[in-house]
């Protein structure tokens, strides 16, 4: 059985539009999860480890305040295209589109208010919670009225995320979540004793400003292979990475799959993602850096969480022989991914 229940999380700011901002709080007896109408944030999502004590896995605040100053995206959900855009430029039927570029050279998960900072229509659900929203034609550079809905439900140890899309012009459109995880509990300084697995044969090499070469590269033989369960730190050690910020590439097929699989051996916390979706970005929390204060007033240094955002290939819009990233008016942009907490 999943209970949900619905509270005040805040007021926005006036210069924001001052809104009611809602916490919706999702709980079956392995998993609770707070989500946010703000840009559907996942704030909290408490897991048991293998002694059947509750840890809260995501990184995040305890007040809107944090969520509406300046942070890394922490559990929302991310668009109009999620990941980055060369130049913030693209072209369709012969128009080139500008957009905002607030990642150095590129434009990064939507651009300057993308739909991680708006505030979203929630509608209740017997076992979760659905937000809805019109990316009204010319939002953030993008043509065409879109329409978005994003769906949580919560069954057991398995919380699916559903986003589902029409537009009225063409238009690019990748949505994927962004939480931060640590399965040891948010706060733990860093995530070097995971092990993770990803079930991807290829990675896109990227430019020194993240944009993908073009290249699609085989992972056999790099350290880019976590095809088998690899331990976090001692994996970057070897390969003398720095971290992970790189999309992988999963098998092209419409069906859901496992695609890849974390493990915290000292609790024996896991997390599975299984998706429709054909990459998921795979990054470690490079940029944390401790400036900023979390939950309890502790700090996130660099690699003191990790990301799997499912989603289409950065910067599709331009690669021709990418996946396809346009949504079409009369089509229905639908993607599920599954995040599946369990102990071993």
């Amino acid at each position: 059985m999943t209970t949900v229940r619905r509270e005040a999380f805040g007021r926005m700011p006036q210069e924001e539009g001052g809104g009611e901002v809602e916490k919706f709080v999702l709980q079956s007896d392995s998993v609770k999860v707070e989500i946010l109408s703000l840009g559907c944030i996942v704030a909290a999502l408490e897991t048991k480890d293998r002694d059947g004590k509750f840890s809260d896995v995501v990184l995040g605040f305890d007040s809107l305040e944090g969520y509406t100053r300046k942070h890394p995206f922490f559990g929302a959900v991310v668009g109009r295209v999620a990941n980055r855009i060369a130049k913030g430029k693209f072209t369709l039927d012969g128009k080139e589109y500008q957009l905002f570029l607030n990642n150095g050279p590129n434009s990064l998960h939507g651009g300057a208010k993308g739909f991680d900072k708006v505030l979203w229509s929630p509608q209740v659900l017997p076992d979760g919670v659905r937000f809805f929203r019109l990316s009204p034609d010319g939002e953030e550079g993008y043509p065409g009225d879109l329409k978005v809905c994003v769906t949580y439900t919560l069954s057991g140890g398995k919380l699916a995320i559903n986003y589902q899309a029409q537009t009225s012009k063409t238009t690019p459109i990748s949505l994927t979540n962004h939480a931060y995880f640590n399965l040891a509990g948010q706060g733990s300084r860093d995530v070097y004793d995971h092990e993770i697995s990803i079930e991807a044969d290829s990675y896109l090499p990227v430019d020194d400003t993240k944009i993908p070469t073009g290249e699609v590269a085989a992972v056999q033989g790099t350290g880019f292979d976590l095809r088998q369960p690899v331990e976090l730190g001692k994996h970057l050690q070897k390969f003398h990475l720095d971290g992970f910020d790189h999309n992988f590439c999963l098998q092209q097929v419409q069906s859901p799959r496992l695609v890849a699989r974390v493990c915290h051996p000292p609790t024996g916390r896991t997390m599975e993602v299984h998706t429709t979706q054909p990459g998921i970005q795979f990054y470690t929390g490079n940029n944390l850096d401790g400036s900023l204060k979390g939950k309890g007033a502790v700090t996130y240094p660099k690699h003191s969480a990790f990301c799997l955002e499912t989603q289409n290939w950065p910067d599709a819009v331009n690669k021709p022989h990418f996946p396809n990233v346009l949504l079409q008016p009369g089509e229905e942009y639908n993607h599920t991914t599954w995040l599946v907490f369990n102990t071993a």
